[in-house]
């Protein structure tokens, strides 16, 4: 066996920045078991792997070291540059992806960057769940609930920034991940967060596309504007455009590889001392 896979950081234009995604481009769909294992072996917040269509479009999957998810933005935005890199696509056609999500795109714009047509989720205003603010260690201002996450907003950037989780207790809440965010205290952006997902495999996600398409609607109504530009405030950082139109929302972000390589080993998904976990909401 011998299949590319190449490693790009997506919503940066610096390598070492932004959050670095795994790319594999099948010849034909491979099992779950066999994603994940790979998926493991990578070990990044998500590997992407893409299978033609007989459409122009590609079939396309996220997981996480420890499971499947259902939307990733940073991925995604990784599997359009690579296919556009190494010429599966035309420089000035549109990517089309086949999800668990529906239909996503992706689409070339000036100046390198790449922009995402991606569903909203919206949140709606939930009660504080016992041990979240303990968990974050934050005072939430609001609390909201989308399909995959809570949204827990706060002062400052400042707290935004020195939240320090207690990730076990934080994976305990029922849901995919946290979101925290508040309004940015620089000129540059409109507002800042950050994204835990522990229950998910992953602490602390350096840039999440699918947690902007929650948090665009939400920052939308409260500054009365369709257009924004966000920073996830992680250790990596990155900077991600948004736009809001009615139930859709386009992420803008750039992206750099980082380096290639080939699959050599076929992973033995035969006799695994522990099932696979099932598929999970978005990333």
């Amino acid at each position: 066996m011998s299949l590319r896979i190449t490693q790009v950081d997506a919503f940066t234009a610096k390598p070492y920045r932004g959050n670095p995604a795994a790319v594999c481009v099948l010849p034909e769909a491979r099992p779950a078991a066999w994603m994940q294992a790979v998926a493991r072996e990578m070990n990044l917040s998500e590997t992407a792997f893409l299978v033609g269509r007989g459409d122009g479009g590609y079939d396309l999957r996220w997981f996480t070291p420890a499971v499947e998810v259902a939307l990733c933005g940073h991925a995604t935005l990784a599997s359009a540059h690579v296919l556009w890199e190494t010429g599966q696509l035309a420089p000035d056609v549109q990517a089309r992806f086949h999800t668990q999500s529906g239909p996503v795109t992706a689409t070339r714009r000036d100046g390198g960057w790449i922009e995402l047509d991606f569903p909203a989720k919206r949140e709606e205003r939930a009660a504080t769940p016992p041990g979240l603010e303990e968990a974050l260690r934050v005072r939430a201002l609001y609390v909201g609930k989308s399909a995959f996450d809570y949204l827990v907003l706060v002062s400052s950037e400042d707290e935004v920034r020195a939240a320090r989780p207690d990730f076990g207790l934080l994976a305990t809440l029922p849901v995919r991940g946290v979101i925290v965010t508040s309004r940015s205290s620089s000129r540059d952006f409109d507002f800042v967060s950050r994204f835990f997902a522990p229950a998910a495999g992953v602490n602390e996600d350096p840039v999440t596309g699918s947690a902007h398409c929650c948090l665009t609607p939400f920052w939308a109504g409260r500054l009365g504007k369709a257009e924004m530009t966000a920073y996830q405030a992680s250790a990596r950082g990155g900077v991600v455009r948004v736009r809001l139109r009615g139930d859709r929302v386009d992420l803008g972000g750039q992206a750099v590889t980082i380096l290639e390589g080939e699959l050599r080993a076929e992973p033995n998904i035969r006799g695994e001392d522990s099932p696979i976990s099932e598929s999970r909401p978005a990333r």
